[in-house]
């Protein structure tokens, strides 16, 4: 979506003092791409080894070393482009960006400028009041620096190239994000869509996703304000609160009268504010040129149809699929789908099932307890069999409802075959009518102030349908104890 064709929503507006804003966003995601080595080296590029363990002599800059393209990381970079419904540049350049960093011991980053691998795309977000199109600029592949740390030594600085030389994608979108919402939306779709393509892990606490956000306000539909850059989020709750605080920091210096200086700032999670960094106009004092020891990147179009052909089913496809195959509502497909473990956890009980049972089941119990360990659908201790047993049992009015979360508490902590821990544990429930019916006249019988007054006004008839079921310790069936309930009061 062309942000200037995107009509201002009142709902994302910012009431200032003299009057509604909008806030303009885009984002710069730095992914790092999946990969056992580095961009242009073999040194290992996992994570979380001891300081400068991995480090090559292409990664140290040492004198008469040459970059070698790492075909795995370009083929991740086609992978990610195909996901995001991006064009494949056949043609690419990687070029020297000249700047100094102590942590980037070549004096340059090599990075792609004017020619990137991929082109445009789109992401889709589904927002509340309905599918939303975000814009994809351009994917282009470059090395990370290293980290420089600060706080060991009281006139020292230590610096660790672990990281120097591995590969980002730097997938750049449009200015097309109006909110906050958006943006936490967006960068939870990306990285549900990096998972999915296996291309980047997303985790954002260890630095292998973060972003960099633009934010500029405007009155609405008006032309483009001056941008700030926020650097360097990693989680996607700070950048809610990143552009919040921003885009009011930005409406109460216009609304006084004064100018957006454009510059970088970041993000201090501690007090909930951004801080200035550094001025936009130095930072971007950068010296581009091809880079002289790689050549232009040429892709084979039957290498890019190649890896096209095996890509997973991805998450609006899977999404659509689910609607479709097991008639579950838009919202559930959506939490179905946000990770590909829980998606493939949920067909392996949907098959054969009635799969809005399974989705309202799954999403209700199983991650509701789940998300109260911490624990992903992985480390699940309930399996998609014991599940689909759950189900089942609730299905043939083996068990009611209720009994069924007191028996997946048991499975989820215990272990053991659901079925077998109902006939063990006597938990079935009642659906003999004679046994029920019983319990039905001797509350009736005991309560006859309250049976009047539920004769008057029928919708009483559920403190009955309350007591017979206590009664009956929860195992009585609901439905035959409403139905017999009501016979009883004679109420239609």
């Amino acid at each position: 979506m062309n942000m200037a064709v995107r009509t201002p929503d009142p709902k994302k507006l910012i009431k200032g003092a003299t009057g509604d804003w909008e806030i303009v966003i885009g984002l710069e995601v730095h992914a790092q791409v999946t990969s056992n080595a580095k961009l242009f080296s073999g040194a290992s590029a996992v994570f979380g080894a001891e300081p400068n363990m991995h480090v090559s002599l292409v990664d140290a800059a040492m004198p008469g070393m040459l970059p070698v393209i790492n075909e795995e990381c370009v083929a991740q970079a086609i992978r990610t482009g195909l996901g995001l419904k991006a064009a494949i540049n056949l043609y690419s350049v990687f070029d020297r960006k000249n700047y100094f960093y102590p942590d980037l011991p070549q004096g340059y980053q090599i990075s792609q400028y004017k020619q990137p691998i991929v082109g445009e795309g789109s992401v889709l977000l589904d927002m509340p009041e309905g599918v939303v199109e975000i814009g994809i600029e351009r994917l282009h592949l470059e090395q990370d620096a290293g980290k420089s740390i600060h706080d060991q030594h009281p006139t020292m600085s230590f610096v660790d190239l672990n990281r120097s030389g591995v590969a980002l994608m730097e997938i750049v979108s449009k200015p097309d994000l109006r909110s906050s919402e958006e943006v936490k939306a967006y960068l939870a779709k990306l990285r549900t869509i990096l998972r999915y393509l296996g291309t980047c892990d997303g985790n954002m606490e260890e630095g292998s996703m973060r972003a960099d956000i633009n934010v500029s306000v405007r009155k609405p539909g008006g032309p483009l304000g001056t941008r700030c850059e926020i650097k360097n989020v990693n989680s996607m709750r700070f950048a809610a609160q990143a552009v919040e605080y921003e885009a009011r920091r930005q409406i109460g210096i216009l609304e006084d009268g004064g100018k957006i200086d454009q510059e970088t700032r970041l993000y201090d999670a501690a007090k909930g504010e951004t801080r200035s960094m550094r001025s936009k106009e130095e930072a971007h004092d950068y010296r581009y040129f091809p880079d002289p020891d790689l050549l232009p990147l040429e892709l084979d179009p039957a290498w890019v149809d190649a890896l096209k052909a095996y890509l997973p089913e991805l998450p609006d496809e899977k999404k659509a699929r689910f609607i479709a195959e097991y008639g579950v509502t838009p919202y559930d497909a959506m939490v179905l789908t946000l990770e590909r473990a829980s998606a493939d956890y949920y067909e392996q009980v949907a098959k054969g099932r009635d799969g809005k049972a399974v989705a309202n089941f799954m999403i209700n119990e199983l991650f509701g307890r789940l998300n109260k360990d911490s624990k992903g659908i992985e480390a699940s201790p309930v399996t998609p069999e014991q599940l689909g047993a759950i189900v089942d049992l609730i299905g043939d009015k083996t068990i009611s409802g209720k009994i069924a979360k007191d028996l997946f508490e048991i499975v989820y902590t215990e272990g053991g075959d659901p079925r077998q821990l109902v006939e063990a544990r006597g938990l079935k429930q009642v659906t003999d009518t004679g046994a029920i019916e019983k319990a039905v006249e001797d509350v009736v019988a005991a309560n006859p102030d309250k049976a009047e007054q539920a004769r008057a006004k029928p919708t009483l008839a559920g403190w009955f349908v309350g007591q017979v079921m206590k009664a009956t310790g929860g195992k009585a069936n609901p439905q035959a104890v409403n139905e017999l309930v009501k016979k009883k009061l004679g109420i239609e």
